[in-house]
């Protein structure tokens, strides 16, 4: 099985929903994990995505069906059910694994340079397994204040020349993080590298100043706070057609991931399940699925507001090879 990992850079705030909440005050919220919190784009909605995306522009041929081997078949909702149990019994699973989009970074406001991108040392050693980086991770912990009761400082790390930076702080939201000083020379180098390599990956190269200057590495528990309580909550209303003012009782609030939010995801293609197309290799179907550059492309509800513009960016590193899995 090879595996390819894909950045995904919000281009507009993305709502990817769960559904209406219950004992809320956010009506729609976006999907999270419910042991960490994290937010994440389902991987059957990048799998929607790019296979409405690919069956448009790449239409299948009977010599090489590619999208049909790298989905499945697709169910038929208007055959009968004879003609579809008998379908059934030639049904094959597609040979491409669509995995969830989790957070990376997530833009913030921010008291100097206007907003910054914040991630911390629990989402880069989660980013670390899917993009197949040895990357060092920052060891950073908030700073115990000593007294009892009393809450421990929040940490943070630029890179230098940082745009954030207001004497020996950051300031994110209502979070005063006390910023990293040179003694700590190991935990600066770990971040920068973290840094440039993102700033290669995200963007061109006239462009990765605007990054790296608004790059900030955060401790877990702040960027808890961040991920729980910094994303996009709008109020929608629906207007009454003959009246032409705000329905009684329809109005609602809504989350979004910011534009701007990148999340990192994981593909994997195994040989084909379709019999009698043995000489298409998995390397084949990643290929037209994700290719090499950038793909612009819309995940998530809300497309006819403008929400979930994105960029689907392969991520530029050799393949990973997983172990094959012994029937």
């Amino acid at each position: 099985m090879i595996q390819r990992a894909v950045l995904i850079q919000a281009l507009s705030p993305l709502h990817a929903g769960t559904g209406q909440a219950v004992n809320s005050v956010v009506d729609l919220p976006i999907a999270r994990y419910r042991s960490t919190g994290i937010p994440f784009l389902p991987g059957s909605s990048i799998k929607g995505v790019l296979r409405d995306v690919l069956e448009e522009r790449v239409p299948d041929t009977r010599e090489r069906p590619l999208n049909l081997i790298c989905f499945g078949p697709k169910p038929d909702l208007q055959e009968s059910e004879e003609q579809q149990e008998e379908k059934e019994k030639k049904r094959f699973a597609g040979a491409v694994v669509f995995n969830d989009a989790r957070l990376l970074l997530l833009p913030v406001r921010s008291l100097r340079g206007t907003f910054a991108y914040v991630t911390s040392p629990l989402l880069l050693r989660l980013a670390q397994a899917d993009l197949a980086v040895t990357l060092p991770i920052p060891k950073l912990r908030r700073i115990p204040q000593g007294q009892d009761g009393q809450p421990a400082e929040a940490r943070a790390v630029v890179l230098p020349g940082s745009a954030l930076l207001h004497r020996e702080y950051v300031y994110l939201e209502d979070i005063d993080c006390k910023v990293a000083q040179e003694a700590e020379a190991a935990l600066i180098e770990s971040v920068k590298k973290w840094g440039t390599w993102l700033a290669e990956q995200l963007f061109k190269e006239g462009e990765r100043d605007l990054f790296s200057e608004r790059f900030v590495v955060v401790d877990d528990e702040t960027m808890t706070f961040l991920w729980e309580t910094a994303t996009q909550v709008d109020a929608r209303i629906r207007i009454n057609d003959k009246t032409h003012v705000v329905q009684e009782g329809a109005l609602w609030y809504e989350e979004s991931l910011p534009a701007e939010s990148i999340l990192v995801g994981l593909l994997a293609a195994d040989r084909p399940r379709k019999p009698g197309h043995q000489p298409i290799t998995a390397d084949m179907l990643l290929d037209h699925v994700i290719g090499e550059g950038r793909k612009d492309l819309q995940f998530g509800g809300k497309a006819t507001v403008g929400r979930g513009r994105a960029q689907v960016l392969p991520v530029r590193v050799a393949a990973i090879h997983a172990p094959e899995v012994q029937p």
